[in-house]
């Protein structure tokens, strides 16, 4: 199971020196990066990936609120091949017919994504696992309705600040879920509070095993309070280190 580092995590030193940054992320140790909002610095983002040798095998942008095709375009220009909704906001996830639409838009989106050979996911937040529909969680009712094109990134933390166990989570959606971000800390909405893997109440070793057809596990802080460059590298040595992965 290969790491990779969601760059939102990196985005304020993003915003001040691009290729910089993507640099110390290659020096740190990550083989692999997930891109956010990559439509709008894709040529620079190119270039330094070219540089580094970094590897863009998942990207995040919004797929069900912008134009599908220039995001498909910048995806395969970058080797993305996986592009995932990051947030559909609490509002569409509390009533049936609401989350059959998002899924339906989640269905067409694969079906274009498919012809520039990207494929389509979708990644969580907390509310959809504290919205309830027909006895199951809002994302395990969604994840019914997706075609099995479509592929989910659960983040991991996320689902247990919305009062589920990630484990079981995971063991419920199955074969479905291909990435996750991998976070830990309180488990609580206060993101400065999180920490580096393996420092937190989250049970990082055995939310990653429960996560049977993972392909990438992605490193994530929403917010830290320390330097950042030092969280994402004691992270990454937390799961290097608990053999839980082959390479970064």
């Amino acid at each position: 199971m290969d790491y990779s580092l969601q760059l939102y995590t990196l985005r304020r030193p993003l915003e001040e020196d691009l290729a910089g940054t993507i640099r110390r992320v290659a020096e740190i140790g990550f083989a692999q990066v997930e891109p956010y909002n990559f439509v709008a610095n894709a040529k620079e983002l190119g270039a330094a990936l070219k540089e580094t040798g970094l590897a863009a095998p998942s990207g995040h942008a919004p797929l069900l609120s912008h134009d599908q095709d220039e995001i498909f375009a910048a995806a395969k220009e970058l080797g993305i091949t996986t592009v995932i909704d990051p947030h559909i906001p609490a509002e569409h996830w509390q009533k049936a017919e609401n989350i059959r639409a998002t899924a339906n838009k989640l269905n067409e989106a694969a079906k274009k994504g498919a012809k520039y050979g990207v494929r389509v996911g979708y990644h969580n937040h907390a509310w959809e696992l504290e919205s309830t529909i027909e006895g199951r969680t809002a994302l395990e009712y969604c994840a019914d309705l997706l075609d099995p094109e479509v592929v989910l990134e659960v983040d991991t933390y996320w689902v247990a600040v919305g009062g589920k166990d990630p484990v079981d989570i995971l063991a419920k959606l199955g074969d479905r879920v291909k990435f996750i971000h991998i976070k830990d800390g309180p488990l609580t909405t206060d993101t400065t509070a999180q920490l580096p893997a393996g420092q937190g109440k989250l049970p990082v070793l055995d939310v990653i095993a429960a996560a049977k057809s993972l392909e990438v596990g992605v490193v994530e802080f929403d917010d830290y309070a320390g330097d950042i460059f030092e969280g994402i590298a004691q992270s990454l040595s937390f799961l290097q280190a608990s053999g839980e992965g082959i390479k970064a």
